[in-house]
């Protein structure tokens, strides 16, 4: 594959700390890089570096002569009292712009709810950033390096851009360097991962999924690793390979030794134990949203939508900006009243929101963290085992020396952290969190979703982080033209849903209806009530048993690869015990069929 830049010796040296120490890496014809890494260890700074926005102290940046270069800044400011017409074609003809596809197709992926002739000014920030994005995808670049890139996009917005992005360039042709912590877009687009840490560029072959796998092989085979840092990886790393095993087919690496690592290592959540332990610590009533409706003026927001909500359910719930996603949430968390409708609440829930704009520290700003977390409890249980507030947060990133950090000087990423971690630590039995991922790497993330394993209550969580809907919640919902929409399919379901309303072939749904298929308008719910809730249970259910008979029957097959051959009764006995977990599992699937047409109507 031809060259198209690279790096030799590079070193850079701030102030207070080096960032780079002799860093060698080279970008090829067809290279998708992923770059991750600790906040703060130099990933925006390598990219600028890259690509010329940066100098270093020393070594030098080559570049094959004629290479484009286009970049996505997190600092890119736009040119004032321009139109986002102009910002992003320029002075090009718009009849020349309009007839190229590939300029059209940006357009609607990216902008097309933005005026064309507002001023860049007069956007929001998200908005803002969206318009710089699309200024660099319309370029006719040979290497495209993008910093954040899914910052502001929802769901739909980082789907449309993993798609474009794996169709830009030919195969074998063009270059991508790309900084996130979308941990499903970096499965979805790259090719390779660049880890940022200790001065250096560590590289590793495929996306998240891979790069996982070779570093807990790294960090077996490392003395030198933190253990405590390595049994994290190896549960998100089991987690990969039980929940999506397609992401890690196409590495060339040897996979085994790796596999040998999560052998035992059990399911992220014990999720019969967990809601076990929600329905003691809240009986059998959460929070029931009966035919509730909400308005606000003349614009219907929520319309005649039921749910339900079940001590321990761990649900994810999605829809576009507007749609009415916090509406939903305020209504669970009794800081909004409906237009329409009743809320019945537990007597002993206890609800904690985790909201973007970090409120619970305002009164602790001049606090070091030590004191704020010296006035916790002395010791809680998670996971099963009872550990101390200091252990939490260790447990959530922070050193030793950031203890006497003021809560003011914490970074933002900290700051989320600790903010998370004080409201666990208050210990609410029904937990909202609005975009949670803000601010976090990729390190962090897997922490965060570590802790919230073990919180033995019902979580709630709205983001467009696909990664960590998949990972944290067992169902998934979109909140869609009024109405409260079941997706059984999960994010794809959803995303296939918002393509057919872009293109008309939708129309809005009854309250709660569920999965349709084709374009036929979906019909009404065929139970309600208790016998909804019933049902619902029963599908959970037979959920859990078909996965812990899966688990069976992959333990009978490894039983008789390895038993005796010459013992017939007892070879017997596993084919017979195999057979009927089978048939048992074809049942379940026929009833669990059955329950789905019925709730979905």
């Amino acid at each position: 594959m031809a060259h198209l830049l690279g790096a030799e010796s590079l070193h850079l040296e701030f102030p207070t700390r080096v960032i780079f120490d002799s860093v060698t890496a080279g970008l090829n014809e067809g290279d998708r890089i992923g770059v991750v890494g600790r906040n703060g260890d130099g990933k925006s700074t390598l990219m600028r570096l890259l690509a010329g926005r940066m100098e270093t102290d020393s070594g030098r940046v080559t570049r094959r002569r004629g290479v484009t270069i286009g970049m996505l800044d997190q600092a890119d400011d736009l040119a004032s009292g321009q139109t986002v017409g102009h910002t992003i074609v320029g002075g090009i003809d718009e009849h020349v712009w309009a007839g190229d596809s590939k300029v059209r197709d940006v357009i609607a992926g990216l902008v097309r709810d933005i005026p064309w002739d507002a001023l860049v000014d007069d956007l929001s920030g998200g908005q803002r950033r969206r318009v710089a994005l699309a200024a660099v995808l319309i370029g006719d670049h040979d290497v495209i390096f993008l910093d954040e890139p899914t910052n502001h996009l929802d769901v739909e917005g980082i789907s449309w851009l993993a798609g474009h992005l794996k169709t830009r360039w030919a195969t074998n042709s063009g270059g991508l360097v790309v900084v996130t912590h979308d941990r499903w877009f970096l499965d979805e687009v790259c090719n390779m991962t660049w880890e940022v840490h200790d001065r250096l560029i560590e590289p590793f072959e495929g996306g998240y999924a891979a790069y996982i796998l070779q570093r807990v092989e790294r960090d077996r085979m490392s003395a030198a690793s933190e253990s405590k840092r390595q049994n994290l990886m190896k549960k998100e790393l089991a987690w990969l390979r039980r929940g999506a095993p397609a992401r890690t087919a196409k590495p060339k690496f040897r996979i085994d030794a790796a596999n040998e690592l999560i052998e035992n290592e059990p399911p992220p959540r014990d999720t019969v134990s967990m809601q076990s332990m929600a329905m003691q610590r809240l009986g059998k009533d959460v929070v029931d949203l009966i035919d509730i409706s909400v308005r606000f003026g003349e614009k219907t927001v929520l319309n005649d939508i039921t749910w339900r909500i079940a001590p321990g359910e761990r649900t994810g719930i999605m829809g576009v900006n507007g749609a009415g996603k916090s509406t939903l949430l305020n209504l669970v968390a009794g800081t909004l009243q409906p237009t329409k409708g009743t809320v019945k609440r537990g007597k002993t829930i206890k609800v904690a929101v985790l909201t973007q704009q970090l409120f619970e520290l305002d009164d602790i700003q001049n606090d070091r963290v030590s004191e704020v977390i010296g006035r916790q409890k002395t010791s809680y249980i998670a996971g099963g085992k009872e550990i101390t507030p200091g252990q939490m947060l260790e447990r959530m990133g922070f050193m030793s020396a950031q203890l006497t950090t003021q809560v003011k000087d914490l970074s933002g990423g900290q700051k989320r952290r600790l903010q998370l971690l004080l409201i666990v630590l208050d210990e609410p039995n029904v937990l909202i969190l609005d975009e949670p991922t803000n601010d976090l790497d990729t390190d962090m993330l897997a922490a965060m979703e570590d802790l919230l394993d073990s919180f033995p209550g019902t979580l709630l969580v709205v983001s467009h982080d696909r990664y960590l809907i998949e990972r944290v919640t067992d169902n998934q919902y979109a909140v869609t033209e009024g109405a409260f929409r079941h997706l059984p399919g999960g994010v794809d379901e959803y995303l296939e849903m918002r393509r057919r309303q872009v293109s008309g072939n939708d129309k809005p749904a009854a309250a709660n209806a569920g999965n349709t298929s084709g374009g036929k308008a979906p019909r009404k719910l065929a139970i309600g009530g208790a016998d909804l809730r019933n049902a619902q249970k029963e599908l959970a259910s037979i959920d859990r048993k078909v996965a812990k008979q899966n688990a069976r029957i992959a333990a009978l097959h490894e039983s008789l690869a390895t038993h005796d051959q010459a013992d017939y009764d007892g070879l017997g006995a596993l084919g017979t015990e195999l057979q009927g977990l089978e048939t048992s599992i074809a049942g379940f699937e026929t009833r669990w069929i059955e329950l789905s047409e019925l709730i979905e109507g």
